[in-house]
């Protein structure tokens, strides 16, 4: 298998693996953790670059998977700069994102 093809086929297994995990984040957000956890690592090894809607969905501190209303609290800012405010849960880290 050439580098190509193993590219291709860690893309369609990390896509496969964060489906499975935002499918599953009601019944046991462990399980679901575990799945971004291991997509994350996939693409590491292969030294993928996540697509940026997946990449948005990791703590940038504690590297955790976060999905809003489990484990992170969104709010829209309040100021002239229009803001969206991420708050991961886990370490209390803010991402401020532009609108």
């Amino acid at each position: 298998m050439g580098k190509h093809q193993a590219k291709l086929l860690a893309h369609e297994r990390i896509l496969i693996l964060l489906r499975s995990a935002f499918q599953e984040l009601d019944q046991d957000f462990e399980l679901a953790n575990e799945q971004a956890q291991l997509a994350k690592k996939i693409a590491k090894r292969l030294r993928l670059k996540l697509p940026y809607d997946i990449r948005q969905s990791y703590c940038k501190k504690c590297k955790l998977f976060i999905c809003p209303g489990f484990n992170c609290r969104i709010r829209i800012g309040r100021s002239n700069i229009k803001a969206i405010r991420i708050t991961c849960l886990s370490c209390n880290t803010v991402y401020r994102k532009l609108i």
